[in-house]
């Protein structure tokens, strides 16, 4: 998809800050409100922009441990039946088909180790066909970004 330079102003300016007023990001461009609004409705329906977010400070709630876990899968077939139960584990916030070692990698957040551990050995490693895993803790996440325009 091309995108002009009104277009990538507007997504830049919402990427900074999903809730920034329409007619602010208007003001700012300088075109009407109408237009800002006929330009993100395309970009929607092209599938661009899939809707806005809130982001949560997992900290604030008491969650502070960020880890990546490998999974080691025994048949690599069994890989969307593990993959429904992993859906079920509500601190999982990422979960990837990878190449390389693992079959499947996800991201979690945790209260702290000791959660981690708990849900590692009782949710994660007794799903069926789930062989081993590795955890990674994330001691600080130093980039945070999308791509940039």
């Amino acid at each position: 998809m091309k995108l002009d330079g009104i277009d990538k102003k507007i997504l830049k300016m919402l990427m900074e800050n999903s809730r920034r007023p329409i007619l602010e990001i208007a003001k700012n461009i300088g075109i009407s409100g109408a237009a800002i609004h006929q330009r993100l409705r395309k970009l929607e329906s092209k599938n661009l922009i899939i809707g806005s977010s809130i982001i949560v400070n997992t900290k604030v709630l008491g969650y502070t441990t960020m880890a990546f876990i490998g999974i080691f899968l025994d048949k690599a077939t069994n890989n969307k039946i593990v993959v429904n139960q992993l859906k079920e584990i509500p601190e999982i916030l990422e979960c990837h088909y990878t190449t390389g070692d693992w079959s499947v990698l996800a991201k979690l957040i945790c209260k702290d180790n000791e959660d981690l551990m708990e849900i590692l050995t009782k949710k994660i490693q007794t799903i069926q066909g789930v062989s081993r895993t590795e955890t990674y803790i994330s001691l600080e996440q130093q980039i945070n970004r999308q791509i940039s325009l």
